[in-house]
């Protein structure tokens, strides 16, 4: 199939990936869009894999508020580069990270996070609840781990839905920006405040990706 200027140029401007990569993608999946797309995907998650050694001290705290001060969320952001720690992908990266927080709530940043005495207290009470509905005892078990699993989806920043695209997670929209920006991205740590009640959990970051 013969590989248009236009063709590359779409892909150029979905993925952000040079022309020489865009029409090499292109000519491995025959011209189809969507392989393409996946091709360069693959591509720079590895790329960006191998730079998981290296530091990432640049960056930025990107801060919000909501409801006339009512609400305030901060967030911490690295990259490798000054560079692109100014770069406006990053910034709205970092932004949009930041309204996250404010909207979904998440209580830990990854699930290494979760203190085990909560993964017990959910379990338990999962495991109790299908006790009272009556569920065989051969299929609590499996009731119990779909119970985590959604509470880990809920409380937890990388796992969660991205609240402008449901499609995708959290952690799906730093990789698309790790992706096109060629830099390791790190989620520090974030702490979300609310006027009156008490502050959520701030974390330690761990390596997004």
């Amino acid at each position: 199939m013969e590989i248009t200027t236009e063709m590359i140029k779409e892909l150029r401007e979905a993925t952000g990936c040079g022309i020489l990569d865009c029409r090499a993608a292109l000519r491995d999946a025959d011209g189809n869009f969507d392989k393409a797309t996946d091709i360069l995907r693959e591509k720079g998650l590895a790329k960006a894999s191998k730079r998981a050694s290296r530091e990432a001290s640049e960056g930025i705290i990107e801060t919000y508020t909501h409801g006339e001060g009512r609400m305030a969320v901060m967030v911490e952001v690295n990259c490798e580069t000054d560079f692109v720690g100014r770069s406006p992908e990053f910034l709205n990266l970092a932004h949009e990270l930041a309204l996250q927080i404010a909207a979904a709530n998440p209580l830990y940043l990854n699930e290494e996070d979760i203190p085990q005495a909560a993964l017990d207290r959910e379990a338990s009470v999962a495991a109790g609840k299908a006790k009272e509905d009556g569920k065989p005892e051969t299929i609590i078990p499996k009731i119990v781990e779909g119970f985590l699993k959604k509470y880990k989806q809920e409380t937890v920043l990388m796992n969660q839905a991205y609240v402008r695209d449901g499609s995708m997670t959290v952690q799906d929209l730093i990789n698309a920006q790790v992706i096109k920006l060629g830099e390791k991205i790190v989620v520090r740590r974030f702490v979300r405040w609310e006027l009156g009640a008490e502050a959520d959990v701030e974390e330690d970051a761990e390596e997004a990706a």
